[in-house]
């Protein structure tokens, strides 16, 4: 195994975690906010939150694909890559489509409501 292999793995590995993580830490914050509200508006910062990590995620495992073909690639391979990049892309744009629709939907909320609207992105149980 060369090193672009290994390097292929470990970025791929990394956007593993990151996708597991975030879906760890978002679990959490659906049971937390379950138990504490029931309202699908208190649900749209764990889905900002997940949508987050998913794209973060998904751009590690882009990145893996390409350094799997940087190295002399046929045109097969490019042929793949150009597939996956697409399919990729699209996931990541209808995710931070969805994800601005979302954070959209919560400002006109805290705005009918007179609450001070949350910071774009996070949430409050986000801590950074």
């Amino acid at each position: 195994m060369d090193v672009v292999d290994v390097l292929v793995r470990v970025v791929e590995a990394t956007g593993a975690v990151v996708i597991f993580v975030g879906a760890v830490l978002a679990f959490g914050q659906f049971v937390l906010v379950g138990f504490r509200d029931r309202r699908t508006r208190s649900f749209i910062p764990v889905r900002l939150r997940l949508g987050r990590f998913l794209a973060l995620g998904l751009e590690f495992q882009l990145a893996s694909d390409i350094l799997r073909t940087a190295i002399a690639p046929t045109l097969l391979e490019i042929a793949e890559l150009a597939a996956i990049a697409a399919i990729r892309t699209a996931l990541n744009f209808f995710l931070a489509k969805e994800s601005k629709q979302q954070r959209d939907e919560l400002a006109q909320t805290d705005d009918r409501s007179g609450a001070p609207p949350e910071p774009v992105g996070r949430s409050r149980g986000d801590r950074r």
